[in-house]
């Protein structure tokens, strides 16, 4: 704000004075910090159960003559700007809006911008909650909390009871396929038979999709029979599969989610690739996509879609990706917060839904499913997924079914311990989208890219240097399978072998990791191996083997 706009907003407030969302102090240098956090909690409070979007903190107004007289409250704007971390400390999560210096005519003034507490999430200042009675700073009545807390429920779509509903409107695989999925999350509480011998209604209240057996919305997107779905009118629950490119093709997935979610994935043209590392004869083979990740992006659009603004998810399958669209903005922080920071969302659109599939494996409601879905695309040396926010109260996220650049993928090859960090940047220049300059700056040190702004690529001395390469095939394993077929194609060839003539062919061939005891020890399990399989037999001694093809 500018001063001018500041001078009349605090006009504007000294003429209506205190209030539970307003509070003046002199604002002197000793005022403590717990102070602070026990005004800002209380007036964040109030400004929610007063339909208020903010409350005010005022400094260097004297609150009993109603006059701006000055304050030299944290004159350093490093000063305030701790203020801000000091609160996030004591609150674990929320801080002040933005803080507002005014130099009044009458004295500096500062204000505290202080957002409403979020629906259903009433703010504490260490571990005590705190409200105000008219212009007296008090302990926030338990009245008080109780209506914060219960706004979520009240506003949670998913939550509310369907009338005229009953057990008889969910799908009986679907509900077998629940019960299970609970075992497997409960197994340390539950034994699988106990979970059998509950009632429908007692398995449903414990897994929170019913409220007192009465089912709700919840129950019915995840377990309710297509049929029932017309229950969910005007609301079009529904997951759309849509073909796009030389074929088209499309359909339609209702309720039960449970299952849908997973015949949604299996409409997915999922054929395997072959990616073949730099000086290697044995290619890696993978699915175009993982079905983790694509049922992980599927499960995050049921949870999280706002069902109140009457649309369906949309899955569009293109030659190279797919695209999955869901209604209603990303509800808490920014993907790259639950990529690199290890994000725990606070709160949620449909809290409700989100318990209940969470209780029956589908999600894990702790910030970790966009995270694993990362991790999976670059264990498998794919390019990793796209969030794309522009659209207003849309999420659309891109998984990518083929290589964008053979460079990238290369350098997952060979680099497997690269920062997560290094991996979205390197990303973000094959996909040629701007990074930091900072991240430049760091990628040029370890020799990464090469180019200049903005037309940055991958380095080729990566993927191409003789050293690099060189080390990078002795250091790698092959899998057990390729040392085998090694061995049964050199007694195919020549016969017979002995120990030290197969020791030979091998040795030369493990992974440097291992010392010469080590590859001794893996040798003989291969053989060990190979004639538990019946491949081949020892027709000589223990101490003088002569190993031949069993056949």
């Amino acid at each position: 704000m500018d001063q001018a706009v500041l001078a009349a907003l605090v006009t504007e407030l000294i003429s209506n004075w205190e209030s539970e969302v307003v509070e003046f102090k002199r604002g002197k240098d000793g005022f403590q910090s717990s102070d602070l956090g026990r005004y800002v909690t209380a007036l964040a409070n109030e400004a929610n159960l007063r339909g208020r979007d903010r409350a005010w903190l005022v400094f260097g107004v004297d609150d009993k003559k109603r006059v701006v007289v000055g304050t030299s409250y944290k004159e350093s704007p490093a000063q305030l700007q701790a203020d801000k971390m000091q609160l996030i400390n004591g609150t674990g999560s929320f801080t002040v809006r933005d803080i507002h210096v005014l130099n009044h005519s009458d004295g500096r003034v500062v204000l505290f911008e202080i957002p409403a507490a979020p629906r259903g999430m009433p703010i504490n200042w260490n571990g005590h909650y705190y409200g105000r009675a008219g212009e007296s700073l008090v302990a926030l009545g338990q009245d008080k909390l109780d209506e914060i807390r219960s706004q979520t429920l009240a506003s949670d779509w998913t939550a509310q009871v369907v009338e005229g509903a009953s057990l008889d409107d969910l799908d009986p695989q679907a509900m077998r396929v629940a019960r299970e999925r609970f075992a497997a999350k409960h197994a340390n509480r539950f034994n699988a038979g106990e979970i059998a011998s509950w009632s429908d209604a007692t398995f449903l209240n414990r897994a929170k999709l019913t409220q007192d057996g009465a089912v709700t919305r919840a129950a019915l997107i995840l377990l309710g029979k297509s049929e029932s779905a017309w229950r969910l009118n005007p609301n079009p629950v529904e997951i759309t599969w849509k073909l796009e490119g030389e074929e088209r093709a499309y359909e339609h997935f209702g309720p039960p989610f449970l299952l849908t979610s997973s015949q949604v994935f299996a409409r997915i043209r999922n054929i395997q690739l072959r990616l073949l590392p730099e000086n290697e004869l044995l290619a890696h083979e993978v699915a175009k996509y993982d079905q983790k990740v694509v049922l992980e992006a599927l499960h995050n659009c049921i949870a999280h879609q706002d069902y109140a603004r009457l649309a369906r998810i949309i899955v569009t399958e293109r030659p190279d990706r797919l695209i999955l669209v869901n209604e209603g903005g990303f509800f808490e922080g920014e993907p790259d917060d639950y990529v690199l920071r290890d994000r725990m969302p606070r709160r949620y659109r449909n809290p409700f839904l989100t318990q209940a599939m969470t209780e029956l494996n589908m999600i894990d409601h702790m910030g970790y499913g966009i995270q694993d879905i990362y991790r999976r695309q670059r264990q498998r040396f794919f390019p990793l997924p796209d969030y794309d926010l522009s659209e207003p109260e849309v999420v659309r996220l891109t998984i990518h079914g083929r290589i964008v650049d053979e460079a990238y993928s290369q350098l997952l090859m060979q680099r497997t311990g690269l920062p997560l960090a290094d991996v979205l940047a390197l990303d973000r220049i094959q996909k040629h989208l701007p990074i930091t300059d900072d991240a430049v700056r760091h990628l040029r040190h370890a020799r990464l890219i090469e180019g200049r702004k903005p037309n940055f690529f991958i380095s080729a001395r990566v993927a191409d240097a003789t050293s690099q390469k060189a080390r990078y095939i002795k250091t790698r394993a092959f899998d057990d399978f390729h040392y085998e077929e090694m061995i049964v194609g050199y007694l195919r060839e020549f016969g017979h072998a002995s120990r030290k003539e197969l020791d030979e062919l091998l040795r030369a061939k493990l992974s440097d990791v291992l010392d010469e005891t080590q590859k001794t020890h893996k040798i003989g399990n291969l053989l060990s191996a190979l004639r538990r399989k019946g491949r081949i037999r020892n027709f000589g001694s223990t101490a003088a083997p002569e190993w031949r093809l069993a056949e």
